[in-house]
């Protein structure tokens, strides 16, 4: 079975067995519109499956506890735009829109310092606009290596790639040194247990404190290009 079809079955075993699941992504045309305010900081993050629209729990925690340590610099957010919901097919949405924003951003803030998140389906999305990944699954281009430069810190949550290749930090050449990436115990999206309860279990575990201190220390000793 290729590895496509993998994915194609174990999405379709998330989906049909309740979880609030994972999925992989394509890279589309970039669409985001309106210019970014150029904050010192600019948090981008794509919510999990049937989360509100906005950044999601687990992703307003992060950002939450990212503030508390970046104290004295501005922080922008910008929620990832895409269904979340269970076609996950649809997430292709989320990485064209993720990554027209971080290109935006970087050619209008180009001192502005860029951090990715996204939680389950939202760490796919993020994981698709990252590097080899996209191209291991064969869905979609990574964006262009300069925006790397732009990139202080990535954090996921729940990533399915766990499931088939490994760890984000692991599989990215240009982001992997970067990047946390947080499986929660026996949670089934991210790893071969069967705790499906750990899935909803980020913040209450204390990771996404532990992935936002990671990034404020990141972001304290980056510097963009031009700088």
């Amino acid at each position: 079975m290729s590895v496509q079809s993998k994915t194609y079955v174990l999405l379709a075993g998330m989906a049909t067995g309740g979880l609030v699941g994972a999925g992989l992504i394509g890279l589309g045309v970039p669409t985001a519109s309106a210019a970014p305010r150029c904050s010192d900081v600019e948090v981008v993050f794509a919510r999990g499956t049937d989360e509100p629209v906005g950044v999601g729990r687990e992703g307003q925690a992060f950002i939450d506890s990212l503030k508390g340590n970046l104290r004295g610099k501005t922080v922008g957010v910008y929620a990832v735009n895409y269904p979340a919901d269970h076609d996950f097919l649809q997430a292709t949405a989320g990485a064209a829109d993720a990554a027209a924003h971080v290109q935006l951003t970087t050619s209008t803030c180009p001192n502005t310092k860029i951090v990715l998140g996204g939680y389950s389906q939202g760490a796919a999305v993020i994981d698709g606009i990252t590097g080899d990944p996209a191209r291991l699954f064969g869905l979609g281009q990574p964006m262009p290596p300069e925006v790397a430069n732009h990139v202080a810190a990535v954090a996921v949550f729940g990533n399915p790639l766990n499931r088939f290749g490994g760890p984000l930090t692991a599989l990215s050449p240009l982001y992997g040194a970067k990047t946390i990436d947080l499986c929660n115990g026996a949670d089934p999206v991210c790893s071969p247990g069967e705790d499906r309860p750990a899935h909803s279990q980020y913040v209450d575990a204390g990771l996404t404190s532990q992935a936002a201190a990671f990034a404020a220390d990141r972001v304290r000793t980056f510097v963009p290009p031009g700088v």
